[in-house]
């Protein structure tokens, strides 16, 4: 352990080590949404960051080092229970017959009363949200998991009551992820609330769709794709040590050292980012950058400069000629890393604005086509079917000249997370326009896929939307192909949606496979 070798060594470069390992941990952490250990690990890398200094500031003061060996031990403990806690939930999921399935998970509301609160824990119960509701003050049970999601209403405290509350909660809790609701719309009072341990705050007056769709995210964490950098420098040395400051963080990389092989090396590597040398023989890394973005395809890829070049004046010049950062040279690790993590983020939040749609999060009309090209040609290879569904949302025209065109949105995007909830990760689900949505499911057949639909559209017609003082309910209607009868995803969602208007002229709100053989409502 890094923090151990510190401990018997205390030179500045065992204090790198130490520091580069827990930022890798802490973005680990925000990757995967643990936020209850993310507290613990990012308190402890600011601490270890602001004792960083130079060679001449190690080691640390005894002070110092008990404190950060107190913290590194706590952190520890927490990492061991949740390891724990994640071991007996794969079990459980590893024994349960609906394993396929994603699973919402339970929530606890701690306030003083959950009257105000019925429309949003009724929509939670719709997603297979289980509540449990506690008296403001009153602990979590023994029997609660190590790692509850809680549901915290401040409505009716004294801010010193609240906050205090809220600390304790924090502290009993570690693993915990807590929502902070009715918090006063300033910026002290949202302040407050985050530093006393919230993760989410939801103002006063906050919609409840807001609320529910917080919730949701919290129960389908997104597996992330390794970031790739591709690294050009001309010095084997350097290109070395960047690799392995990078690597420390799970960063998959690749370095060349000539910068003449570089349009080669991204098409065939294709990076998330590029990290160039300002000074190469042959070619400066401004030249190598003004090639690369005489391509369209990779207009958008950041590109960060490195270099011992301190002249702010030739830095400027070196960004608008299609950098889009500049470091200088010896860079700290840490530093090298958040600036690398932060350009990909933005990077990917972009590409995914493009596949994506926006209403709901799932794939755009034309990435879905791309998706489910791709599981034809997987499924075909090893000789399994592919089922696709055209799913469309009842009489939706006149929900919009009813209720509005935000209440049509917040319908489809209950259909989208129900979709998301009961399907699997590697089942393809799109919108691919209006009230229009598509499912792809791999390995399954007509049969089996419309099984699957009828029980979300059953669930689906449950579901009461609120507007103003009312509610409503509404359904869909659907239609199923599989592979085993059409060998073009073309010819599947043609086929889809033939069965799909046989629903809707058989009356609405059922599904229908492409042979016209209706599942019982």
């Amino acid at each position: 352990m890094t923090w151990q070798r510190y401990r018997k060594a205390p030179s500045f470069e065992n204090f790198v080590e130490f520091a580069v390992s827990l930022n890798s941990f802490t973005e680990f952490l925000i990757d995967k949404a643990v936020s209850g250990l993310l507290h613990a690990s990012r308190e402890l890398e600011q601490i270890a960051l602001s004792l960083f200094g130079d060679e001449h500031a190690h080691p640390v003061s005894d002070m110092a080092m008990q404190d950060l060996h107190e913290r590194v031990h706590a952190l520890s403990r927490l990492v061991e229970n949740y390891i724990q806690v994640t071991e007996r939930l794969d079990e459980r999921r590893q024994s349960s017959a609906a394993a396929e399935l994603r699973q919402a998970g339970n929530l606890w509301f701690v306030g003083h009363s959950t009257d105000p609160w019925q429309d949003l824990l009724a929509q939670l119960g719709y997603f297979g949200v289980t509540i449990r509701s506690l008296p403001w003050g009153q602990p979590l049970p023994v029997d609660a998991p190590p790692n509850p999601l809680i549901l915290f209403d401040i409505a009716g405290q004294q801010e010193g009551d609240w906050a205090a509350g809220l600390k304790a909660m924090r502290n009993e809790h570690g693993l915990a992820q807590i929502i902070c609701l009715s918090v006063p719309s300033d910026f002290r009072m949202l302040q407050l609330a985050l530093k006393s341990g919230a993760d989410w705050c939801f103002p006063v007056g906050s919609a409840l769709q807001g609320v529910v769709a917080q919730i949701l995210e919290l129960n389908d964490p997104q597996d992330q794709e390794p970031f790739r950098v591709l690294v050009v420098e001309d010095s084997l040395t350097a290109s070395r040590v960047i690799q392995r400051a990078l690597e420390e963080n799970q960063i998959i990389t690749q370095a060349i050292h000539d910068p003449l092989q570089v349009l080669d090396a991204v098409r065939q590597f294709v990076p998330d980012l590029i990290l160039m040398d300002m000074y190469m023989p042959n070619c400066t890394g401004v030249e190598a950058a003004r090639v690369i973005r005489q391509h369209n395809e990779f207009l958008s890829i950041p590109i960060v400069y490195l270099s011992g070049e301190t002249d702010v004046a030739l830095q400027v010049d070196a960004l608008r000629l299609g950098g889009d950062h500049f470091l200088t040279k010896p860079f700290n690790p840490v530093f090298l890393n958040a600036i690398v993590k932060s350009k990909i983020e933005r990077y990917r939040a972009l590409r995914r604005s493009m596949y994506h749609d926006s209403l709901t999060g799932l794939l755009n009309h034309t990435s879905t086509k791309t998706a489910l090209d791709a599981a034809l040609t997987q499924t075909q290879k090893e000789k399994v079917p592919l089922a696709v569904a055209m799913l469309d949302i009842d009489y939706f025209k006149k929900v919009n000249d009813t209720y509005g065109h935000p209440v049509g949105d917040q319908i489809i995007r209950s259909l989208a997370w129900l979709l998301k909830q009961r399907l699997r990760k590697h089942d393809i689900v799109g919108r691919y326009g209006g009230e229009e949505f598509v499912v792809g499911l791999v390995g399954a057949s007509a049969e089996q896929a419309a099984a699957v639909i009828n029980r979300i559209r059953q669930d689906f017609a449950l579901i009461e939307h609120p507007y103003r003082e009312t509610r409503f309910n509404i359904t869909f209607s659907a239609g199923v192909a599989d592979s085993l009868a059409f060998a073009s995803v073309d010819d599947l969602v043609n086929a889809a949606d033939e069965a799909l208007y046989v629903s809707k002229r058989g009356g609405r709100n059922r599904v229908s496979t492409a042979a016209v053989e209706e599942v019982p409502g």
